[in-house]
């Protein structure tokens, strides 16, 4: 059981909710009431008894002959995943990775809301990317305070993501999502997800070498 006696959802589970959630997102925009788990399945690229199984960390059984209800169960894992609420974010290395990131408007549309830019460049510090200005990274934790953010990304150079992840933490920062190629040190009480594009990659040619298929849920679902 996990925190306040609910039950815990395994890693493997969580992985493949956003996966879920796309297709149901998918069955919303196309006007479909119910799901059946072998519907959904095609469409997260799962097999099906894996989605039953999964589903049922989260309460949802289905209805033999019918399926699941398209509305329920996509609110059942918005609430799961958080997309229910609103998440501040600051995104910390303004080059051409963090201006991709700025500009992406999935974000928004998930409950992820960037609330300040910052970089530690004089060429940066002042410039408009997607409506916020770039603000210096020395005064993150005032940004942090005022806009309540509870997200950090890192998109900054190797070399500069402990430095950055430090200051974040610092700054009350709990939830970290790195972009930078280099592995960071937080304390026990902060989360951390690495999403590195050339390591990435480099897992794909493996699969590609052998003519095999990569299972989705352990691919890192990046805006496009």
């Amino acid at each position: 059981m996990g925190p306040n006696g609910r039950r815990r959802i395994p890693e493997a589970t969580v992985a493949r909710l956003p996966l879920y959630y796309r297709a149901l997102i998918d069955c919303t925009e196309k006007d479909l009431p119910t799901v059946s788990s072998d519907q959904l399945a095609e469409l997260a690229g799962v097999n099906a008894a894996k989605v039953r199984k999964d589903l049922s960390y989260l309460g949802s059984y289905g209805t033999r002959g019918v399926g699941y209800d398209v509305d329920y169960l996509l609110h059942e894992i918005s609430r799961e995943l958080g997309l229910t609420q609103d998440w501040p974010c600051v995104i910390v290395g303004i080059g051409n990775l963090g201006a991709a990131l700025a500009n992406y408007r999935g974000f928004g549309a998930r409950g992820f809301r960037i609330v300040a830019l910052l970089d530690e460049s004089a060429d940066k510090i002042g410039q408009v990317v997607s409506d916020l200005s770039v603000e210096p990274i020395d005064t993150m934790a005032a940004v942090v305070r005022e806009r309540s953010a509870s997200i950090g990304i890192i998109a900054t150079p190797a070399g500069a993501a402990q430095k950055v992840a430090d200051l974040l933490v610092a700054a009350g920062i709990r939830s970290i999502l790195n972009f930078a190629s280099a592995v960071i040190t937080v304390p026990s009480n902060v989360s951390v997800r690495k999403v590195d594009l050339a390591t990435e990659l480099q897992i794909l040619s493996f699969y590609q070498l052998r003519g095999l298929t990569a299972d989705p849920a352990l691919v890192v679902d990046r805006p496009a």
